[in-house]
């Protein structure tokens, strides 16, 4: 398992975050010239980026409301949340049952600093500053046991962020859903997605780009066979394991992922009721 080590509380405006990044790519506030400067490199070889950004975005609120309307889920584990923009977890969960739970996750520092200003109100949602390998530290969390049930169902997030970690037998993407699955009661949901692609090209640069931009805060761009491997085991929702703004769109004509150099490949799976 990841060796937990102190997170640093230190914000670094120089060094690009992906966290900092994909609020760049979502119209937000909370970046720097380092992560607006990472993004304006990226787009050169993958300027498809910002619109899979906002598709990613499009696709967690639907998940979210699918989830609380039609399963009746009404707790929420995010690991690598991200900063808070607009339609948060919670607020898309808590308009359709204001008694629903979130915790969210993440280790960038800048997100513990907007989120726990964001919620200071909300006895219901919390942030947790923590690295989303660290499964019985997240798990164990005075916050988590506060909010979280895990005798009930549950839906945990992976929502584009195991690009994020490097592959490795005790904590990559793999070793993680198998972590989390097994503390999960049946009738829970896991969703997870990350950032594919088929040309070996493509994933090559954008692993090595970022790479050096967090200065190795980064795994890689896999292919989607490889997400295949993370819902083993879980009955997976229709539409299936798809390109993200394909899965449940609301209208016919809700903005589709046009270009398709790199792709948000995942979906949702459900722990069967019966084991």
């Amino acid at each position: 398992m990841h060796s937990e080590k102190q997170l640093s509380t230190e914000i670094d405006a120089n060094v690009p975050t992906a966290a900092r990044m994909y609020d760049h790519y979502l119209g937000g506030k909370d970046n720097y010239a380092a992560d607006r400067a990472a993004c304006e490199e990226l787009d050169k070889v993958v300027p498809s980026t910002r619109r899979l950004a906002l598709n990613n975005r499009r696709f967690l609120q639907r998940v979210v409301r699918t989830l609380s309307e039609e399963y009746g889920i009404r707790q929420y584990l995010d690991h690598g949340s991200g900063l808070p923009t607009q339609d948060n977890v919670h607020q898309v969960a808590q308009r359709i049952d204001p008694t629903t739970h979130v915790v969210y996750v993440d280790n960038d520092p800048m997100v513990l600093v907007h989120g726990r200003a964001l919620l200071e109100q909300d006895e219901r949602t919390t942030v947790i500053h923590a690295d989303m390998r660290e499964t019985d530290q997240i798990f164990g969390h005075a916050d988590t046991k506060r909010l979280i049930d895990f005798d009930e169902p549950v839906c945990v997030l992976f929502n584009s962020v195991f690009h994020c970690i490097p592959d490795s037998d005790t904590d990559g993407p793999l070793a993680v859903a198998r972590r989390v699955r097994e503390r999960l009661a049946p009738g829970s949901f896991m969703v997870m997605c990350q950032l594919v692609s088929e040309d070996p090209e493509v994933r090559s640069f954008v692993t090595n780009f970022m790479d050096q931009a967090t200065q190795g805060h980064w795994g890689r761009v896999r292919e989607p066979k490889d997400v295949e491997t993370y819902f083993e085991g879980l009955e997976i929702l229709e539409p299936g394991l798809v390109e993200v703004s394909t899965w449940r769109p609301d209208t016919e004509v809700a903005p589709r992922q046009l270009t398709h150099e790199w792709i948000e490949f995942g979906g949702v799976g459900r722990i069967p009721l019966e084991k």
